[in-house]
């Protein structure tokens, strides 16, 4: 602990809040309680980005019909993948992967356009742009965690045919489709863990010195 440290309440509440938020797919029907939306999209704002670009915005999805278009691509996307596997394709179809229709919030994260113009900390890695939306989503996923609120992140879509179903700027980009509400209990494990397709690595495993390690790839995934 240091003298800018949080109190050990506070520290533990924090460390609670990082071992327990969970990607949901199980959604209730309830309505999120009132400015719960709010402060989320205030939790994302928050975030750290390169060049203080700001590169988030979010589309809340309150139409019925879009709802449903989003549905249908991602259920697309659901099935293509199971056929790109090379094993366990029948396992994977038995995962859920998202709960669009069932959730009491959608939103679509989408890089705003126009990202060409921010060079400070992209001029070599311009993905840093994804970084720091992907920070935005971490700390709403937090934010959500700590209020009881699940949040599910799908990524199982094709950006343009989600960027041409909301009219997106031609050089904005759909990152994430994010499902928001309240949930019966949070998983006490990732689902994936869970179903057996991977487990998180020790400390061992991603924290070297200095240099990569001899010999050292990556981790095999339970599809190979």
């Amino acid at each position: 602990m240091t003298a800018h440290a949080y109190s050990e309440a506070e520290t533990a509440a924090l460390w609670r809040t990082l071992r327990e938020r969970r990607d949901m797919r199980h959604f209730l029907p309830d309505p999120l309680p009132e400015g719960a939306l709010e402060r989320l999209v205030t939790a994302a704002h928050l975030a750290p980005s390169v060049g203080f670009m700001q590169p988030w915005r979010f589309l809340r999805i309150t139409d019925s019909t879009l709802r449903a278009e989003l549905h249908r691509g991602v259920e697309a996307e659901r099935l293509a993948t199971a056929a790109a596997l090379p094993a366990r394709n029948a396992d994977f179809l038995q995962v859920k992967i998202e709960g669009i229709r069932e959730c009491a919030e959608l939103l679509v994260a989408v890089l705003m356009p126009e990202r060409e113009k921010h060079l400070i900390g992209r001029r070599t890695l311009p993905e840093m742009d994804v970084a720091s939306l992907g920070c935005a989503i971490q700390n709403m996923w937090l934010a959500a965690r700590a209020e009881g609120i699940g949040l599910g992140w799908v990524s199982f879509f094709d950006p343009e045919a989600v960027a041409a179903l909301l009219h997106l700027p031609p050089d904005a980009k759909p990152l994430a489709i994010l499902c928001i509400g309240q949930v019966e209990a949070f998983y006490p494990r990732p689902m994936f863990e869970d179903a057996g397709w991977g487990k998180r690595l020790p400390l061992a495993g991603i924290l070297f010195e200095n240099r990569w390690p001899e010999g050292v790839g990556g981790t095999p995934t339970a599809y190979e």
